[in-house]
């Protein structure tokens, strides 16, 4: 799919086909966003670029060279784009060429930053005269959304703390939700790192206009604002992490001290019954109530260890 915006009369339009290339000069198109394109979309749009699209593969490469270059012609950008789920994060390879003032975007999914930008160029075109100006706009619409997505994050993790004060399922799948999170910190913040390397090498760009350096340094303060909220939300999670390790801990220690106890206790017991249970003569043999009074020596031992516990301060 394409969606070509192009200046008309004042005002930005779209059209949805390659054939609108024929008709129009490069200087008048603002946008060429390219959602999943089929082989003739993509080689239409280099023919009316005079430059090649970098491909998918090349897009998630993770060198410097391959997330930013440029030439005399034309500025090569990738950058990923954080796609939230039911558990975890994933991110989707955006691709970006400049060429001249004509922005072109190549991507494999639908993206809400884009979608919603989309909107706006076309109610208010007076704020993009440029591709520069649409990049700008689509990298400042993506540190909100994932501002946002940290926000909902932050929150999450208070809820886990909640939990933890109210001794409230402390379990292994708890832990393993924590964990979940974590790694969903770590993409965040990966992702988040991702846009301080592009709009860094944007600043340093020539090609990139003076009015919009400004800009950019201004959503790069917000990328490093996020980076450091990232963090921080990364260690609580450890703490968490830590402090249910700890719990976990503490109530297996309980479970061992009760079974401990336990076997201390009917240890005297348990000495009396097996020197009563030897088949040679004994003290109270033959006595008709020599059971109880047997029965009688266990408890007073079982007793005389529990208070002894007691006193020691081991209960």
């Amino acid at each position: 799919m394409i969606n070509i915006f192009y200046r008309k009369n004042g005002q930005i339009e779209y059209e949805q086909t390659t054939d609108m290339f024929a008709k129009l000069a490069i200087e008048d198109v603002l946008w060429i966003d390219l959602l999943a394109p089929d082989g003739d979309e993509k080689h239409s749009t280099e023919e009316f670029l005079g430059t090649e699209i970098q491909s998918r593969a090349q897009a998630e490469e993770i060198e410097s060279s391959s997330r930013y270059s440029e030439n005399e012609k034309a500025i090569f950008a990738n950058t990923n784009f954080l796609l939230p789920g039911n558990d975890e994060y994933e991110m989707e390879a955006v691709s970006f060429t400049i060429v001249g003032g004509t922005l072109t975007t190549m991507r494999s999914v639908p993206l809400r930053s884009i979608t919603e930008l989309q909107r706006r160029m076309v109610a208010r075109p007076k704020n993009y005269p440029t591709g520069f100006d649409v990049m700008a706009a689509i990298l400042d619409q993506r540190v909100d959304l994932d501002a946002d997505i940290i926000e909902l994050m932050s929150k999450e993790i208070t809820q886990y703390s909640k939990r933890i004060n109210q001794k409230e399922d402390i379990n292994e799948d708890f832990l393993l939700d924590i964990n979940q999170q974590q790694e969903n910190a770590m993409v965040v913040r990966e992702n988040i790192v991702d846009k301080q390397r592009l709009i860094t090498s944007l600043i340093k760009s020539d090609k990139v206009p003076d009015a919009l350096v400004k800009k950019f340094n201004v959503t790069l303060q917000d990328v490093v604002s996020l980076i450091n909220h990232a963090n921080f939300s990364f260690e609580r999670l450890e703490y968490l992490q830590n402090t249910v390790l700890g719990l976990i801990n503490l109530d297996q220690n309980e479970i061992m001290k009760v079974f401990t106890l336990v076997s201390v206790l009917l240890m005297p017991a348990t000495l009396v019954a097996s020197f009563y249970g030897m088949n040679v003569k004994l003290p109270l043999e033959g006595l008709d109530l020599a059971w109880l009074l047997i029965i009688g020596m266990m408890v007073l031992t079982i007793a005389a260890i529990f208070f002894l516990f007691k006193h020691k301060k081991f209960l």
